[in-house]
């Protein structure tokens, strides 16, 4: 167990290091003036020369990009040009809402998930199981931003029970959530019908059942426990899905996330939150990966058997 997690660690301290230098080489390809977009059209190429010699646009790639390693050891991204504090403290800054709109929207996906789940596979091959089936489908085929465009539509601009943009209430969580939630439900949903139906063939169920045990307790003690061991694994990949890909959904309902901040930080070139909100997410997403598979080889045995 111990030379397994060692293992995955160093592949997780690999990636990160490949992401981060992805990014940055990303950055520097990117057309446009870093030294211009900060002070403006009308300023002095002596002002832009000294600007660049600053930020050490001047130096050679590779020196740039080694300076840059050392800075992200030391978690120093730089200042923020546009917000006039640490790249790091704008991006943390952000990140509270995001892991809550992330978290709300988990809820809503493991509730709707597994309800709908248990539903079909207890009226398998019925017209219940096929709607669920191709509710599923429709719901992962639909794109994150015409769902929020479309609850946010009926909900803030017809109906008018629900705010369309955050306002600091928890009322503005909801929609934002279920826009990133509905098309994982039926992901989820089929997931756990796949693992109940495979569970409930089992011989421990009708030794289970042999024993004279209520289809209640066979179905929720038995059945829906042993099914939990891919879903929970599975659930962790979401977790990391939500934070890295919210943007759109960030971006839709005005959301003061990460991902918001990521788009207006592009759009104004200010390299330093985007290496620092790029490398957050990064780490957040490969150390959800990480979890997932130590909490994987945990729950299975078997799994431990073959890592021993």
């Amino acid at each position: 167990m111990t030379a397994f997690v060692a293992r995955r660690l160093a592949q997780a301290l690999l990636q990160i290091w490949g992401a981060i230098t992805i990014v940055f080489i990303a950055l520097r390809v990117l057309p446009g003036d870093p030294a211009e977009l900060i002070l403006g059209s009308q300023a002095t190429p002596e002002a832009l020369e000294s600007l660049r010699t600053q930020l050490g646009l001047r130096d050679p790639l590779l020196v740039q990009y080694l300076h840059h390693l050392q800075d992200v050891v030391r978690l120093d991204f730089g200042q923020s040009w546009r917000q006039g504090v640490s790249a790091l403290d704008a991006c943390l800054e952000r990140l509270g809402p995001t892991l809550s709109l992330s978290a709300w929207a988990m809820v809503i996906t493991v509730v709707l998930g597994f309800l709908a789940g248990t539903f079909a596979a207890r009226r398998a091959n019925t017209w219940a199981d096929h709607l669920v089936s191709v509710s599923s489908l429709v719901g992962q085929a639909l794109p994150p931003f015409w769902i929020g465009i479309m609850l946010s539509l009926i909900f803030a601009r017809w109906m008018q029970i629900l705010p369309s943009t955050a306002d600091g209430t928890m009322a503005a969580l909801l929609l934002p959530a279920l826009t990133l939630a509905l098309p994982f439900v039926g992901w989820l949903g089929r997931l756990v019908r796949t693992g109940v139906l495979e569970e409930t063939n089992q011989d421990y169920v009708r030794t289970a059942y042999a024993k004279g045990l209520s289809h209640r307790v066979v179905f929720y003690i038995h059945v829906l426990r042993n099914t939990l061991v891919p879903v929970v694994t599975m659930l962790g990949l979401l977790m990391g899905y939500f934070i890295a890909n919210g943007v759109i959904v960030e971006v839709i309902f005005a959301w003061p996330g990460i991902g918001s901040l990521l788009v207006d930080s592009i759009t104004f070139r200010d390299y330093s939150v985007v290496q620092a909100v790029l490398t957050v997410i990064t780490v957040c997403y490969i150390m959800l990966n990480l979890l997932v598979d130590v909490l994987y080889v945990y729950l299975d045995p078997r799994v431990q058997l073959e890592n021993a």
